[in-house]
């Protein structure tokens, strides 16, 4: 299993445009095949980060995603949404791996 980190700057000013987008993926992100683990907004300390995080089975899985996802019509308008509202001004994409009780 592979999870992807996802660190936003955003603008402070458009967090309720940045919780719409990030809902507009949990439906995409599994119907690709992935678990989408939730988006966590600015609460105390800086109020421009926010993370989402979300699994696939496999990189080559999540390969595959990101290779749909640029042909699907419902995400390439999530990505309008987001050009559209300016909403982040940045992300940083990481993968881990994560650890399970044994």
């Amino acid at each position: 299993m592979i999870t992807c980190y996802l660190r936003y700057t955003l603008d402070p000013y458009k967090l309720k445009e940045f919780e719409h987008y990030s809902k507009l993926w949990i439906p995409l992100i599994e119907k690709f095949g992935g678990t989408y683990h939730g988006c966590f907004l600015p609460s105390e300390g800086p109020n421009n980060i926010a993370v989402t995080l979300f699994s696939f089975p496999s990189l080559a899985e999540y390969e595959q995603y990101r290779k749909k996802s640029f042909k699907d019509a419902d995400c390439q308008a999530a990505f309008q949404y987001a050009n559209d509202t300016r909403c982040f001004l940045s992300y940083e994409r990481s993968f881990m791996r994560p650890v399970f009780k044994a």
